[in-house]
């Protein structure tokens, strides 16, 4: 029998349901789940953001979740690189990527290897960003 292993990545920080989300109806298509956390320096990096939760504490958050059968700290920018590593055979991605450059050039990098891309929409009522804002309101 294969198994179908598949990588979803994220910062996961503030843990909300649309993370919760993401994992559970990612584990509903593969076999193996392993769930990449991205690391603070990635994020700094990546997004310009610093965590509110640190890395280990976001990584044990995640390793504890139901659906996650691996949780790995996600230290480079490139997916290539983190699928040389780990070989999975699917990559979940939210649907803001769907139709962008940058989700066109990960599809075809990723088809040349073998790896299916596929995207799940978002959960609209609740975001990290969104609550970052409203924590941010609420310090003054």
């Amino acid at each position: 029998m294969t198994v179908r292993v598949g990588y979803a990545a994220g910062a996961f920080d503030l843990f909300h349901i649309g993370h919760l989300n993401i994992l559970k109806h990612a584990k509903s298509q593969c076999d193996h789940l392993i769930a990449g956390v991205v690391s603070d320096e990635m994020l700094r990096l990546t997004k310009g953001v610093d965590p509110v939760i640190p890395l280990a504490e976001r990584l044990e958050i995640v390793r504890s979740i139901e659906y996650v059968d691996e949780a790995v700290a996600e230290t480079v920018p490139d997916k290539l690189d983190t699928w040389r590593e780990l070989r999975f055979d699917v990559f979940f991605k939210g649907d803001d990527w769907r139709g962008t450059e940058k989700g066109l050039r990960l599809e075809r990098e990723f088809a040349a290897v073998g790896v299916e891309v596929v995207y799940f929409p978002y959960t609209m009522t609740t975001s990290s960003t969104q609550l970052r804002q409203a924590l941010a309101a609420l310090a003054g």
